[in-house]
């Protein structure tokens, strides 16, 4: 049910945006905050605060995979199998969990504990095969770790992230995706080895962006955070000469990137 509690924090949500109906997405997690799922109740109530049919509140809730229909376990254990998290084991780890747990894709163990979904790409390859607690990242799994991840999930002991915050429950996590911080997110690395390791190399090599500053110093914030306006004026600047003279290659890149 609907508390006036939620109700309230769900016209906050809407508060925030110049347009109301812009936080239909972080109002439907507040919603699985509150309820565990997206319930009828719930797309009635988003749909009456944002002014917009029941139907419109539905078709996003059932667009997006992150918007659950039926009651998740206080864990979703959500296992890639996209292409290379696959080759490296993701599979595997699928297959054992599933044989673990004693249920299927996208269900939920009687205990009420873990519901496991192999999921879409991470985008973290370089820690394949990833699996995902509550959306945190666990890294480089095999079917063994795995197994012992669930276990002790299920066990109530503390398990961390191994590039984020201490593992929450699943209606603590979509609480803080709609957008209520639980104060954690400075838990933890932000970043690993593999992600770091083209930086390592530019500095050792002394590697600058098109247009960063090439006096030898060591100060400038394009090499301290890896972003920063000089260097996109810089990149976009070079591109344009690229496309100014014809070459095709700007072309095949931008290809490339969609495949």
């Amino acid at each position: 049910m609907i508390t006036a509690e939620t109700r309230a924090e769900l016209e906050e949500i809407a508060a925030r945006y110049p347009q109301a109906r812009s936080g239909l997405l972080p109002m439907l997690h507040l919603a699985q905050s509150a309820e565990g799922r997206v319930t009828a109740e719930a797309i009635e109530v988003c749909a009456e605060i944002l002014g917009i049919t029941a139907a419109e509140v539905a078709g996003v809730a059932t667009f997006y995979t992150m918007y659950k229909r039926r009651p998740v376990g206080d864990y979703h254990v959500g296992v890639c199998t996209n292409t290379l998290c696959a080759v490296m084991g993701g599979d595997l780890i699928f297959e054992r969990l599933k044989e673990h747990l004693r249920i299927g894709n996208d269900e939920t163990t009687e205990d009420g504990k873990i519901t496991l979904e192999h999921v879409e790409c991470n985008a973290a390859c370089d820690y394949a095969p990833v699996v995902m607690v509550n959306w945190e990242f666990m890294d480089n799994q095999t079917p063994e770790s795995a197994t012992r991840l669930v276990d002790d999930l299920r066990a109530g002991a503390e398990v961390r992230s191994t590039r984020g915050p201490r593992i929450c429950t699943w209606r603590e996590a979509e609480r803080v995706l709609a957008g209520f911080p639980d104060d954690r997110a400075d838990e933890g690395p932000a970043a690993g080895p593999a992600t770091l390791l083209g930086l390592e190399i530019a500095r050792e090599k002394n590697w600058r962006a098109p247009g960063a500053e090439q006096d030898g110093s060591d100060t400038s914030a394009a090499q301290q955070s890896g972003v920063s306006a000089q260097t996109s004026m810089g990149r976009a600047s070079s591109e344009e000469q690229v496309a100014d003279s014809g070459a095709e290659t700007k072309g095949e890149d931008a290809g490339g990137k969609q495949s």
